[in-house]
């Protein structure tokens, strides 16, 4: 006997879209990957921020030596420290050409360039291991930082942007838009005229003017994008609550004395999850190219922080040279992850059947 559970026939009928089902896994390993974040990247420490000017703009896969010319005392961190903020370095490197040890002395010829040779400098003879070799597969950036590094680091400023500003988001929209839908009148009238205010507000420059009021910073980043994206969740909700407040089992609550709030939260609510999950998806996608627009114009996440939208700040002159993998890799990073969203959304509006409401993505 199948069992009549709505929650599996969903589940069942986002599955059977493929392209859906792929931008899920693809959301899934990226939360992994950003979650892991310093455990599984080359550059472990903070911001992934270790610079060697001489290795600026590099080609994926370059291999260099590294001569370790002293060490420092660093407090080592516990395993989840280390997982979500790094480890400071515990020496001090540069790269090399070559080196020899004589005379309790190591000799080595720094690295300056392909095509030039430096003369031998003298260095003293650390204990442990003083030599070791890094990949960097995706090059170096302006700064001779690991890209790789970056790039994954940058999975989570995008991700926690996203996410924070839907949570924002879903709580003013769904706040705002069920009280407009339930009680109507005067309440309707001036909530519709705040969320039309807001509506024909162009996203990009309300978010740089809410971010000009709260200052530069991560944190003020949530902030300014939650309170730029709440209005389409609004204004769904608004309509479904209008039309659930209705039927039969509102009017039975409301004969057996539920208060308001319960019935909006117990019995409204829950009935409208499948286009407010539709509407949360597209918004996270808005909500990253909102992040990433910021960071590129200077607003949001601030050096040396990792950030998809700064990286491309930084190297787009680069297009039209030899390096222009420098601004593409983020922004091929953006398009994919955007892409992964709205794919997202499809698949949850099909799945939900929720088309002829009327809910764009």
């Amino acid at each position: 006997m199948e069992v009549n559970n709505p929650s599996a026939k969903v589940w069942k009928q986002f599955k059977r879209n493929k392209m859906a089902f792929g931008g899920l896994l693809f959301i899934v390993l990226l939360f992994f990957m950003g979650i892991l974040g310093y455990l599984i990247i080359p550059d472990k420490t903070p911001m992934a921020n270790t610079m060697h000017l001489q290795l600026s703009n590099k080609k994926p896969g370059r291999t260099f030596n590294f001569l370790v010319i002293s060490r420092k005392n660093v407090k080592e961190v516990s395993f989840f420290e280390r997982m979500l903020y790094g480890q400071d370095a515990d020496f001090k490197s540069i790269p090399i050409t070559s080196y020899r040890i004589a005379n309790g002395k190591v000799y080595a010829r720094e690295y300056i360039g392909d095509d030039e040779q430096a003369e031998e400098s003298e260095f003293p003879l650390l204990s442990g291991k003083q030599q070791y070799q890094q990949t960097f597969w995706l090059g170096t950036d302006t700064y001779g930082r690991d890209l790789l590094s970056r790039l994954v680091l940058g999975i989570r400023v995008s991700l926690s942007v996203g996410l924070m500003a839907v949570l924002i988001s879903l709580f003013i929209g769904v706040s705002l838009g069920a009280m407009a839908g339930y009680f109507g009148g005067k309440t309707d009238g001036a909530i519709s005229w705040f969320m039309n205010v807001i509506w024909s507000l162009p996203s990009l420059l309300l978010v740089i003017a809410i971010s000009f009021a709260l200052g530069k910073g991560f944190w003020q980043i949530f902030i300014a994008v939650g309170l730029s994206t709440w209005v389409d969740v609004s204004r769904l909700v608004r309509g479904q609550v209008m039309s659930l407040k209705e039927v039969e089992f509102v009017e039975a609550a409301k004969a057996l004395g539920f208060s308001t709030p319960r019935i909006i939260i117990r019995h409204i609510l829950p009935n409208m999850a499948g286009p407010i999950l539709v509407v949360a998806s597209a918004n996270f996608a808005a909500a990253i190219l909102l992040e990433t627009g910021l960071s590129f114009l200077g607003f949001g996440a601030q050096p040396p922080m990792p950030s998809w939208g700064t990286m491309i700040k930084e190297h787009y002159a680069y297009i039209i040279m030899d390096a222009a993998y420098l601004a593409l890799l983020p922004g091929l990073a953006i398009m994919l992850t955007v892409y992964a969203f709205n794919l997202l959304a499809i698949g949850l509006r099909d799945a939900f059947d929720v088309k002829s409401q009327n809910i764009s993505v």
